[in-house]
């Protein structure tokens, strides 16, 4: 039997994905947003308002870069979603995290977190809807402990996601199949 629940943000997993910029004044502020995804192949689309202290940023600068979070940086990850720019330009510097400015665009790469999407803005989307931006991906890196050979491997990635019904943050490691291989099973021929 299924039962109702009160929830519509009900797509799990939810990725927990770091937005980082450079504030005016070349500081780095850094927010989480789990409502991102890939637009294209190689643009990605974040569901953000316009008060961000990120977003304004992005407009201004033209940049900025997405990386996955992961597991050894969940505190610093969730630190970033409950303190705001707006409210603390040090928000950067306390969680104790680094950074290295991407030699694609005007944004930082966050060195601890293991990947890392260097986008160039594209444009920002507001209708009835909700809003958005839009980047185009430039440039992908991927810290070498979490490489097997030439490709990232997702085991060593670690990455979380956020569950929406109960506000927690889970691991994403174990392959379970193999993505365009498995459903032959079942194809007749």
């Amino acid at each position: 039997m299924r039962k109702n629940i009160k929830t519509t943000e009900a797509i799990f997993p939810m990725p927990v994905l770091m937005i980082a910029t450079y504030n005016q004044d070349g500081s780095v502020d850094v927010m989480n947003a789990a409502w991102g995804m890939m637009l294209s192949r190689n643009q990605v689309m974040l569901n953000l308002t316009e008060t961000h202290k990120t977003v304004k940023n992005i407009k201004e600068r033209k940049a900025f870069t997405v990386s996955i979070a992961d597991s050894k940086h969940v505190v610093e990850a969730d630190y970033f979603g409950v303190v705001s720019g707006n409210n603390d330009p040090k928000k950067f510097e306390n969680s104790g995290l680094t950074s290295t400015k991407s030699e694609n665009v005007d944004a930082p790469i966050i060195n601890e977190f293991p990947i890392c999407m260097e986008c160039e803005f594209v444009e920002y989307q507001s209708d009835e809807l909700g809003g958005g931006v839009v980047g185009k991906i430039v440039n992908v890196t991927a810290d070498e402990s979490v490489m097997n050979g030439e490709n990232v491997d997702i085991s060593l990635v670690d990455a979380i996601a956020f569950d929406p019904y109960t506000h927690g943050y889970y691991k994403v490691k174990e392959r379970v199949g193999e993505a365009f291989k498995e459903g032959f099973k079942l194809k007749n021929d």
